[in-house]
């Protein structure tokens, strides 16, 4: 039997970035079940360092991703991962958002962003001659990446220091002994005094397989891409994005540089009817029949009908889409969009119905479950492994 002083289950950024910090302080064992690492949210993200200009001022999110953001910038710097801090512009198509992108301001200066800079519509058109807009935003400290790349040297360094990284290992469940956990996993079981939750799509069910009832439900959404052809790609200089609707935890459709070259176009926003629904096509019986039988999808549901149906619309019409795209550069052609990949995002829905908007975890006797971690957790990975791992090692030192 493996045996190791805290289990990880969940080979993304996040369990990987927790491992990173457990590296070398204590023996840490990372289990995935797929046959590579960041094979989901990780993998399909749209790659882009955010600034922390969204998140509610003094927010979990807004404090992980002020530090997490400095710290992945010299963190790819120190281990040569292609980077970028390109900057992005958050565009007011008309009047009625000025008063929405005057909030975004604010929250960036309270979030303590650098060299936020208001634009008026001739000095937004200087920096992307191509946007169509009354104001904008411009924010310098936005960045690009690849995170599969980052979660690779993640990996790396876990393994060099000491630690275990297994893939084609599926959780299947744990058993509480008097003074440790035993972890059954299709690679065979693990003794371990401490076992963290960072399964992203998946981590509702982990932590009922280990007998915790984590209080909301994972509700799976796909995020639809599209990609700019070649010729179209000069109608884009910097990371280019509207002003989001406050109400949803998503930014809209938005033109992404993507640090391997190229232009990305979205994502929306739909509900998927498979955890890893990657195409309209995927369909899960069980992921379905758990939306149904889950009260608080309903109210979230009776709440956002209208923006679903419209997201719903839009992931079914490629001119639809398009028009979307046009509201912040006109000149983009129909034909020049060519579908690309999607992802899947893993929201946490409270039983009234609420999206959870922050980061939540909850712990039980030798567990630290992480119940959601939306975005900026790619961003702010090593701040939120560090914070895990020192909840981890305070477990540890009180004799779990």
């Amino acid at each position: 039997m493996h045996t190791t002083d805290v289990l990880i289950v969940g080979g993304g950024i996040v369990g990987l970035g927790t491992g990173l910090a457990l590296a070398g302080r204590t023996s840490v064992t990372v289990v995935e079940t797929e046959k590579h690492l960041a094979e989901h949210q990780t993998g399909h993200n749209s790659g882009v360092i955010h600034s922390g200009l969204y998140y509610k001022p003094g927010s979990a999110k807004a404090r992980n991703c002020a530090e997490g953001r400095e710290l992945m910038y010299r963190f790819c710097a120190e281990n040569g991962i292609p980077h970028e801090r390109c900057g992005k512009i958050v565009v007011a198509t008309d009047a009625s958002e000025l008063p929405a992108l005057e909030e975004l301001e604010r929250r960036g200066n309270a979030n303590g962003l650098r060299g936020l800079q208001r634009l008026t519509g001739d000095e937004m058109r200087a920096i992307e001659p191509h946007v169509k807009g009354v104001a904008g935003l411009r924010v310098p400290e936005t960045g690009i990446v690849n995170y599969k790349a980052v979660a690779a040297v993640y990996s790396r360094k876990i393994q060099e220091a000491g630690g275990s990284v297994r893939t084609e290992a599926k959780f299947l469940g744990c058993k509480r002994e008097p003074d440790a956990l035993t972890a059954e996993t299709t690679a065979g079981p693990i003794r371990a005094k401490l076992l963290v939750n960072c399964a992203g799509l998946y981590s509702d069910r982990v932590a009922r397989l280990c007998g915790v009832e984590p209080g909301v439900r994972i509700v799976p959404f796909r995020g639809e891409y599209y990609e700019l052809k070649p010729r179209a790609e000069h109608l884009c200089k910097h990371l280019i994005y509207p002003v989001p609707d406050a109400r949803l935890p998503f930014l809209g459709v938005h033109f992404t540089r993507m640090i391997g070259g190229g232009v990305e176009c979205g994502p929306n926003a739909v509900l998927a009817f498979r955890r890893e629904g990657y195409r309209l096509s995927d369909v899960s019986t069980r992921d379905l029949w758990e939306l149904a039988t889950y009260p608080g999808f309903w109210k979230m549901a009776r709440r956002f009908w209208r923006v679903g149906l419209h997201e719903m619309y839009r992931s079914l019409s490629r001119r639809a889409f398009w028009h979307a795209l046009q509201k912040l550069i006109p000149e983009v052609s129909f034909h020049d969009l060519v579908r690309a990949g999607a992802g899947v995002r893993a929201q946490a829905v409270a039983p009234d119905g609420k999206l959870v908007d922050d980061f939540f975890i909850r712990q039980a006797e030798r567990m630290i479950h992480v119940l959601n971690a939306p975005s900026p957790a790619a961003t702010a990975s090593i701040a939120i492994g560090r914070s895990i791992a020192e909840m981890a090692m305070t477990e540890l030192e009180s004799g779990a």
